[in-house]
């Protein structure tokens, strides 16, 4: 297997063209014959780059729309056969095929074509690349004796590589070349069957407005079945400083193909680079807030620490909701991350800069400039998040979670709460305002890690959270932990739990501190103790059906 091979033939095939002219003209000056196919030949020729058109090579007229142009003997032959083989190169020779040295390939934008709102079926697959694919695959196989270029990123390097390596390529570097082909490859063909099994094979109208994602997140059929085989898809955005802790390592990725709303895509305006943590609890955060957002007309916002909520808010005006949000639990909200379910102005923004905050980070769907103007000033350190508008943002579809050898996926919890539907068991019938407000505490409560139980007083036009507690292992303590939490507001509060309680005594700790109605999804064999309880003490229970569990 030889280090050097010289470059003599170059195949170039793009849809990006982005400067494949200079990249051309650069192999032209060094003796390379160009060869090249339909839109590409022209953009060269009319250039002035000496290039040899592909029908000149197969004696094959391109056809069928350009569907069929590269699918040939002389091409493949030219970018298979091995040059130190004996009877590869007879072969060659006999049928009269030449060597191709580099081939110069990017795909149909196949990805940028479904992202589009309203692309039909038989839109999406006419961008379906094969002859690309084939060639780069074929010229990676070969990667001892061909150049497999796939990124203008790569042009200038490869080029700087041909005028001071003797007029060819090294063998570190074709292979290096080629497992990025094969990445491309792999990651082309992951976004097609990704596609292809959330969409279906044989719909022909137009697509949904919403991406179509290549993440587990929506690689089921359309019948909401799972698929045999998952594929996941993410493009490395950047290393991070660290992992949860400092002795990991770890990165971040993207979909390249959500269009929505995101922390790893938002804009960071102001502050010190995010970290793993910070990552993950904005995004926690976001989840929360636009969950909430739907829930009424008002202003969501919410506090996250340590991926759960310890604060969140629906109230008339930015200022309010946070006011709300950070007074929810002072103590914890203390180095947390707020996120905002709408655009900051100047009132929200003084209500952050006050003496009692202290954040992490700041995201919210934009900012006036005389907010960000007042963060800025106070917050040296700040990471500030502008992520754009949030209506109509694509559900998450599916989530997952990995395992020692394995990984697990679900459908993500994304059932809206009911209160026509839930079941009043014992006590009385509450108010309209109430059950706003609960409804609203059951967004929040499946936020949290379970078991857990959450406490919230109705605001003007929603719900603000006054106590939680979350991730225990008995539903006892949860109850405790809220009502500790929440203090002498547990007055008249209402509680709602993630999952059933399994005796009274949870029941008994909420109804001895105050509260006044209790929310589960009942289930318990000893659910008529808890609702006996709480018509001997006039508390209103209710049952929803849907449990929370957040693991």
């Amino acid at each position: 297997m030889p280090d050097l091979v010289p470059i003599r033939r170059a195949l170039i095939s793009v849809s990006d063209k982005t400067g494949v002219e200079a990249f051309a003209r650069a192999l032209a000056s060094l003796g390379v014959q160009i060869i090249s196919t339909g839109g590409t030949a022209k953009l060269l020729q009319s250039a002035g780059v000496p290039v040899t058109t592909i029908d000149a090579v197969t004696g094959f007229p391109e056809m069928m729309d350009g569907r069929l142009k590269t699918l040939h003997p002389k091409v493949h032959g030219g970018l298979l056969g091995l040059r130190d083989d004996p009877h590869h190169a007879a072969a060659m020779r006999e049928q009269g095929i030449e060597p191709i040295d580099l081939v110069c390939v990017n795909l149909y934008p196949f990805e940028a074509t479904i992202a589009k709102a309203g692309v039909t079926r038989d839109e999406a697959i006419e961008q379906i690349d094969i002859g690309g694919p084939a060639m780069l695959r074929s010229g990676s196989k070969n990667h001892a004796f061909v150049t497999v270029v796939t990124d203008p990123s790569q042009y200038d390097a490869v080029i700087a590589e041909i005028r001071t390596g003797g007029g060819g390529t090294s063998l570190a570097t074709r292979a290096h070349l080629a497992q990025r082909a094969f990445e491309t490859t792999s990651r082309y063909d992951t976004s097609i069957a990704a596609y292809l099994a959330g969409r279906g094979a044989l719909e022909s109208e137009p697509a949904p407005t919403t991406p179509v994602p290549t993440t587990l997140a929506a690689t089921a059929g359309a019948t909401g079945t799972f698929p045999d085989t998952l594929q996941l898809r993410f493009a490395k955005l950047g290393d991070l400083r660290h992992g949860e802790n400092p002795h990991q390592l770890a990165a971040v990725y993207v979909d390249p193909l959500y269009a929505g709303p995101s922390v790893v895509a938002a804009r960071q305006l102001h502050g010190k680079q995010l970290s793993y943590n910070n990552l993950h609890d904005a995004a926690a955060a976001l989840e929360l807030a636009m969950a909430l957002s739907t829930m009424s007309t008002g202003v969501a916002a919410c506090c996250i620490k340590h991926a759960n909520p310890c604060g969140a808010a629906v109230a008339s005006d930015a200022r309010t909701a946070l006011d709300h949000t950070i007074a929810g639990d002072p103590l914890a909200a203390f180095g947390g991350i707020i996120a905002l379910a709408a655009r900051l102005d100047r009132g929200g923004a003084e209500r952050l800069c006050q003496q009692d905050v202290f954040l992490e980070v700041m995201v919210a769907e934009g900012y006036d400039d005389d907010a960000l103007a007042a963060l800025k000033a106070r917050w040296q350190n700040l990471r500030i998040l502008a992520t754009g508008p949030l209506a109509d943002a694509p559900t998450l579809g599916r989530t997952f979670k990995p395992l020692r050898g394995g990984l697990l996926t679900q459908e993500a919890d994304e059932l809206a709460p009911a209160p026509d539907a839930w079941t009043l068991k014992a006590g009385p019938a509450p108010t309209p305002a109430v059950l706003k407000a609960a409804a609203s505490l059951e967004v929040v409560v499946r936020a949290m890690a379970s078991n857990a139980v959450a406490l919230g007083t109705p605001t003007d036009v929603g719900v603000m959270l006054v106590g939680g507690g979350l991730g225990q292992v008995d539903r006892v303590t949860a109850c405790q932990i809220a009502v500790e939490k929440a203090g002498p507001r547990a007055q008249g509060a209402i509680a709602f739990s993630d999952a059933f309680f399994p005796f009274p005594d949870g029941p008994k700790r909420l109804i001895d501190a105050g509260v006044r109605t209790i929310i589960h999804p009942g289930g318990s064999k000893r659910d008529g103790e808890t609702f006996e309880l709480c018509e001997r003490h006039g508390v209103s229970c209710l049952i929803t059906g849907v449990r929370r569990f957040r693991h």
